[in-house]
């Protein structure tokens, strides 16, 4: 069976990017200079960072540990 693929527009973007959601019982656990690590290999747009930081945190799809796992999420991308 094919998994589904969800398309995600980004807003201040013409690209529309194909992603297949992964799956999991917990959410992964990094610190935020990991996130926006991870995030920054695929693209070298902040805008675009940020936002992706902001649904992955929102979303509950990944969890701060470090310095800033008692953040709201609202301060971290303000």
């Amino acid at each position: 069976m094919a998994a589904k693929v969800h398309q995600i527009r980004v807003e201040h973007s013409p690209v529309m990017y194909d992603v297949e959601p992964i799956r999991q019982d917990e959410p992964q656990h990094l610190t935020l200079l990991e996130l926006v690590e991870a995030i920054a290999d695929v693209t070298d747009d902040e805008q675009e960072i940020i936002a992706t930081v902001f649904h992955m945190l929102e979303s509950g799809s990944v969890k701060l540990t470090g310095n800033f796992r008692d953040e709201p999420v609202e301060r971290l991308v303000s």
